[in-house]
């Protein structure tokens, strides 16, 4: 599987604006906590790969104007590969969810992986033009829209990510203001 991203700083109010102007479809609005491991035996910050345990909260249905409510923590484990092109932040990706996050935390650490930083975030879903739009504002970083899809053939990869810059176009975003650096990077280097 792949995942065909293109990451933007944007001001997230305009850009849900556009989305309901273009009448994109809303989604969950969930509080994200992603902590990130390195490895004992390869740095990934130097291999350009990530591995993080995420847990996230709905915290709205749908509807931007709801109040927020807390539906119960879902916990994902995530590989995410290096970067394979130069245009988008597309890499192979592998997640599964898990039981127990504190277990598998537990896990990570007897096998001698180190929590090495905690990103947080509050993340809008949207869907628009067969892709899944999200409006993060990242805690420590700013705010930032992405878009993505999957994909499972590697030739597909760059007609969706030449899909991806239109619908970004269409949303008022220019692809040229790319940030190819994870939010992880980010929060490091404001560090």
């Amino acid at each position: 599987m792949y995942e065909v991203e293109i990451k933007v700083p944007a001001d997230l109010e305009t850009v849900r604006d556009r989305l309901r102007e273009l009448d994109a479809d809303p989604g969950e609005t969930r509080r994200q906590r992603d902590v990130y491991y390195d490895a004992p035996h390869r740095e990934f910050a130097e291999t350009d790969e990530a591995l993080r345990i995420r847990r996230e909260t709905t915290i709205d249905g749908g509807d931007t104007h709801r109040d927020a409510s807390t539906d119960g923590e879902a916990v994902r484990l995530t590989y995410k590969g290096p970067l394979l092109d130069g245009d988008s932040k597309t890499r192979t990706e592998h997640e599964t969810d898990v039981a127990d996050g504190d277990e598998l935390a537990g896990v990570l650490d007897g096998l001698g992986f180190d929590p090495a930083a905690t990103v947080e975030k509050r993340r809008e879903y949207w869907r628009f033009e067969e892709f899944t739009v999200a409006l993060d504002a990242v805690e420590g970083v700013g705010e930032f829209v992405e878009i993505e899809r999957e994909v499972d053939a590697e030739d597909a990869i760059d007609p969706t990510r030449e899909a991806a810059i239109g619908t970004l176009a269409r949303l008022g975003l220019d692809a040229a203001d790319q940030v190819r650096t994870s939010y992880l990077g980010l929060l490091l280097a404001d560090g």
